[in-house]
């Protein structure tokens, strides 16, 4: 199947910066669209950041001019570059990938394990 691995999640003072990673792989004929979502203790998932497979993208309204995203579709991998890092940016960051497989005519989405972004002083 497709599985999909986060790194670059860590501890980080206020203002300073993160850049986190997300490599799919496995039996991948295609990719469509790249996502960052993040979910904070007690709260809903969000949908961070996404782009498409042509490089469109789009952020959700708290991170823009702040987090970029970005991807090596050579590499199946996409990124999020987190900069002015704020306090309440400390979630758990999970990237998903809408993937068509190798025999598959249809696209299906997979998620990563989960990566843990804290911002304290």
């Amino acid at each position: 199947q497709v599985q999909l691995v986060e790194s670059g999640g860590g501890l980080v003072q206020p203002g300073g910066s993160l850049r986190l990673s997300c490599a799919a792989s496995g039996s991948i004929s295609s990719i469509n669209a790249m996502s960052w979502y993040r979910q904070a203790p007690g709260k809903q998932r969000e949908l961070v950041a996404d782009i498409t497979s042509g490089g469109s993208t789009n952020y959700v309204d708290s991170v823009k001019g702040r987090f970029t995203i970005s991807r090596d579709n050579a590499k199946n991998t996409v990124y999020l570059e987190m900069n002015s890092l704020k306090l309440e940016d400390t979630a758990v960051y999970y990237c998903k990938a809408v993937v068509r497989t190798v025999g598959s005519s249809y696209y299906t989405g997979y998620w990563g394990q989960g990566t843990q972004v804290t911002v304290s002083s």
